[in-house]
């Protein structure tokens, strides 16, 4: 099976553009004096370190090196295109040319030593993604305590009985039911067998459920 050829313009030109810059600097060389096979060497010189800067810029843009050794190469290959197109007497070679071709080697791999070992451009590391912990809680690890007793207080003191207060003997009598008062009466007698105390007033009236003013008349006439 066989691949069909498909002719690229672009890389056509750049075919006939690169022939014909190869041709005008042998000429150039070989006008300054440079016969031989040396005048067929100075184009390939030129035309190498032009792509050497060229590759040397794609990696690294910033490069100052790399453009200007670009340029260089460009100004010499574009020189050599208009030096020969009858702007110059090849014939009749100036002297400050002749010595631009001579220079042109060592000038040449300088450019080229210098591409080859300068620094390659530090890759940074893409930083890695964190992983973000799961907000959902482990139901399966989390283990139930029971309650903890609470802390037992110290009881707390009574709060102090207070002194009932003594009846006024300037305040008015309530009239007592005698039934009430046999009733008060035997409450009152009572009470010091069980307790070893006197009934007071406060008492009195807790026993009978009375109001607190009859219940001083009933301990008035009970004391």
């Amino acid at each position: 099976m066989f691949r069909t050829l498909r002719f690229d313009a672009v890389l056509i030109q750049a075919v006939i553009a690169g022939a014909l810059s190869f041709a005008h600097l042998h000429d150039l060389a070989a006008a300054a004096g440079q016969d031989g096979w040396k005048a067929w060497a100075y184009p390939v010189s030129v035309d190498l370190l032009m792509v050497a800067a060229w590759r040397r810029m794609r990696t690294d843009a910033s490069n100052r090196d790399a453009w200007l050794w670009f340029t260089i190469a460009l100004v010499a290959s574009l020189g050599a295109n208009v030096a020969t197109a009858g702007l110059l007497d090849m014939n009749n070679v100036p002297a400050w040319l002749r010595i631009l071709v001579a220079g042109w080697p060592a000038l040449a791999f300088l450019g080229g030593t210098l591409l080859a070992h300068a620094p390659a451009p530090s890759s940074r590391p893409e930083p890695e993604p964190v992983e973000e912990p799961d907000s959902e809680p482990l139901t399966d690890l989390t283990v139930e305590r029971a309650p903890e007793p609470a802390p037992e207080l110290p009881p707390a003191d009574p709060a102090p009985e207070e002194a009932p207060p003594e009846p006024t003997p300037s305040a008015p009598a309530v009239p007592v039911p005698p039934a009430l008062l046999d009733h008060a009466r035997k409450i009152a007698d009572a009470h010091p067998a069980q307790t070893g105390a006197p009934i007071d007033a406060a008492t009195l009236r807790a026993r009978l459920g009375v109001p607190p003013a009859l219940a001083d008349s009933i301990a008035l006439q009970l004391a």
